[in-house]
C-alpha cells in the first residue's frame, strides 16, 4: 500500500479530506449519530445528517466540533477514524495529515486536535491556520513580499488574515459565521411568528433566500415549524427581506472585525490589499450579495473565489505537495 499524504480541512460544519495526486475525494457534514444505549456509533456524514431532528430519545446526534475546535474528543476521533477508513481505498496506510484549524485556537485545543488524528494510525500530524491554507486553495500565490487578504467565513468561526511573504501578519477570529447565521434566522422566526423551526429548515432557508443587502418581498419560501402557542404544526412564508434584517447584526460584527484587522495592517500591505482587494473563501461567501454589503462598508474591492467551500482542503492539498514548508522537523 501507498503512504499516501491527505489534508483535512476539519469544520464544524463539514469535513473535507484532500489525498495527495488525487485531490478532494470526501466531504461530508460533521455529524455523528450515538446510540445511548449501547455508546455504539449509528451513522456519520450524510447519514447522520439527515437524522437531525428526527431520532429518538435513545439516540444522540453530536456535532464534534463547535466553533472551529474540538468540543467532544470521542466523538470527533470516531468521526476520523469512519472518514479515513472510508478512503483507505485509496490505498492509504500511515499516511502525514495535515489539518487546518481557526487561527485563534489554543495550543491545548490544536494538541486535542493532532491527538484525535495521531489516533487514527497516522505518520505525523501538522495543524496549519485555516486562513493560510484558503489563500493557497484560493490561487493567490502567498509567498511574494506583498499583502493578499482572506475571509474565511467558515461554519464556527470567520478568520481573517493578511498574509505576506508565505506568513499571517495580521489576524483575528470570530465565532460569528454560518452556524450563526442559523441560529439568528431560527431566533428571527420565533421571535416574530412564534414559530419554531429546525436547524436543517434554518440552513435552507439561508441557502434560498438568504442575502446579506438589498433583499425583497419578491424572493420568498415556505417554512414549516411548531406553532409556540398553540403547539400545532404551521406553515407560514418568509422573504429575503426579512432574512437580511435576520442576518444584520452577525454580518455588522464580521464587518467590525475586518475593519479591526485593516487598521491593525502595515500601511504598504494596506496599499496592496486596496489594489488586489479581499478574498472570500468558506461556504458563508456563498451568502448572496456579501461581496456587495462588504465593499460598500469597506470601502475595498472584494472577490469571491471560484471554489469556496473547498478552498481550506485544496491549499492543505498544494501544502502537502510542497511538504518541506510545514514539515519543521
Amino acid at each position: 500500500m501507498l503512504k499516501k499524504d491527505i489534508g483535512i480541512d476539519l469544520g464544524t460544519a463539514n469535513v473535507l479530506i484532500y489525498v495527495k495526486g488525487e485531490g478532494v475525494v470526501l466531504e461530508e457534514p460533521s455529524v455523528v449519530v450515538i446510540d445511548h444505549e449501547t455508546k455504539n456509533p449509528i451513522a456519520f456524514g450524510k447519514d447522520a445528517y439527515e437524522m437531525i431532528g428526527r431520532t429518538p430519545g435513545k439516540v444522540e446526534v453530536i456535532r464534534p466540533l463547535k466553533d472551529g475546535v474540538i468540543a467532544n474528543f470521542d466523538a470527533t476521533e470516531l468521526m476520523l477514524n469512519y472518514f479515513i477508513n472510508k478512503i483507505r481505498g485509496k490505498n492509504i496506510i500511515k499516511p502525514r495529515i495535515l489539518i487546518c484549524c481557526p487561527t485563534n485556537i489554543t495550543e491545548v485545543e490544536k494538541s486535542a486536535i493532532k491527538d484525535a488524528a495521531e489516533r487514527t494510525g497516522s505518520k505525523k500530524v501538522f495543524i496549519e491556520e485555516e486562513p493560510k491554507a484558503a489563500a493557497v486553495g484560493a490561487g493567490l500565490d502567498i509567498a511574494k513580499p506583498e499583502g493578499n487578504m482572506v475571509v474565511d467565513i467558515g461554519g464556527g468561526t470567520t478568520d481573517i488574515a493578511v498574509i505576506s511573504l508565505g506568513d499571517i501578519v495580521t489576524s483575528a477570529s470570530i465565532k460569528t459565521a454560518g452556524n450563526t447565521f442559523d441560529n439568528d434566522i431560527i431566533k428571527y422566526i420565533k421571535d416574530k411568528y412564534h414559530l419554531l423551526i429546525g436547524e436543517k429548515t434554518a440552513e435552507n432557508v439561508k441557502i434560498k433566500i438568504g442575502v446579506a443587502c438589498n433583499g425583497n418581498k419578491k424572493d420568498k419560501m415556505n417554512i414549516k415549524g411548531r406553532n409556540l402557542t398553540t403547539g400545532l404544526p404551521k406553515l407560514i412564508e418568509v422573504n429575503s427581506e426579512e432574512i437580511e434584517e435576520a442576518l444584520k447584526l452577525s454580518l455588522d460584527k464580521i464587518v467590525s472585525m475586518i475593519k479591526s484587522v485593516l487598521e491593525q495592517t502595515p500601511p504598504e500591505l494596506s496599499a496592496d490589499i486596496m489594489e488586489k482587494g479581499i478574498v472570500l473563501t468558506g461556504g458563508g461567501a456563498l451568502l448572496k450579495n456579501i461581496k456587495e454589503l462588504f465593499e460598500k462598508e469597506l470601502s475595498v474591492p472584494v472577490k469571491v473565489a471560484s471554489s469556496p467551500l473547498t478552498c481550506v482542503v485544496e491549499g492543505a492539498g498544494e501544502l502537502l505537495e510542497k511538504i518541506y514548508l510545514i514539515d519543521r522537523s
